[in-house]
């Protein structure tokens, strides 16, 4: 499933087709993804401005003009892709955006959602609403935020038994991450997967928080990690999976020490990591 860095990708790739743009038309395939999807959803969107986009974890929020928020979830197998000509959609392209313009140009532009597991989600929801939507309520903090620090990092972690890549993956704790960045974050810290996040304070709290927030922008500027189904906006291949430390590299040379990466299944995910390097 993307994680926080495709995500943002996908919204910045996004900003300069529909900020500010008027919707001419919209095309929904289907009544439902993973869930169904909002009534009357091509009507409501039509001749709309989306004012701004935003990111939330892992779902990229479009606000319109009407008060409305447009909310997308990619899910495991989710992709955007942006046209400036009208594409001929295949079976697994489910919803369509055709956009007017922008001042000074003369093409249109489509925005495509491709998703053949249909495990995604397009929802159209009050603004004022934000807070109490069911994907978006109890969201940890952002780890890109001002406002992220060990400091909240270990409050967020302190008393908790699980284990600290369990607790990485908590939503309510921290918003976006994911089993690919939690494993780098983990090795980048020097921290072992199976400690307990409890245990996560002082110099520790400062290495993980620091390694979460470097590991995120890397991802980010490269595009996030292509592994299975997810490609940019404009079908080009996230490039992290290049600088991939651990993350499915059992049995191959630990790029610090040269010992052989680990794995583990924790709740049923993956954990890589270094015996050696991470304690």
């Amino acid at each position: 499933m993307p994680e926080l860095p495709e995500v943002e990708t996908v919204k910045q790739a996004l900003l300069p087709v529909l900020e500010n743009r008027r919707v001419l038309s919209a095309f929904v395939g289907r009544s439902n993804l993973r869930w169904p999807l909002p009534e009357n959803l091509a009507k409501r969107l039509k001749n709309r401005v989306f004012t701004r986009l935003t990111r939330r974890g892992k779902y990229v929020l479009m606000h319109l003009d009407s008060g409305e928020v447009l909310l997308l979830h990619l899910g495991m197998s989710g992709s955007v892709r942006i046209y400036q000509q009208k594409p001929d959609l295949g079976q697994h392209d489910h919803f369509m955006l055709e956009m007017a313009p922008q001042i000074g140009q003369n093409y249109l532009s489509y925005v495509v959602l491709n998703d053949p597991r249909r495990f995604g989600w397009i929802d159209l929801f009050a603004e004022s609403a934000i807070l109490k939507h069911k994907l978006l309520a109890g969201m940890g903090p952002e780890p890109l935020s001002n406002k992220f620090s060990a400091a909240q990092l270990e409050a967020a972690f302190k008393g908790r038994s699980v284990s600290v890549k369990n607790a990485l993956l908590n939503q309510t704790l921290i918003a976006g991450i994911g089993n690919i960045y939690a494993n780098e974050a983990l090795f980048l810290s020097g921290i072992s997967p199976r400690r307990k996040a409890g245990t996560i304070t002082g110099e520790r709290a400062n290495r993980l928080a620091t390694a979460i927030v470097t590991t995120l922008r890397a991802a980010i500027e490269d595009g996030g990690t292509s592994l299975r189904d997810h490609v940019q906006p404009g079908g080009e291949i996230g490039y992290f999976v290049q600088r991939l430390a651990v993350y499915g590299q059992a049995g191959k040379p630990c790029p610090r020490c040269s010992s052989l990466i680990k794995t583990i299944i924790q709740s049923g995910r993956s954990s890589f990591y270094c015996s050696r390097c991470q304690r």
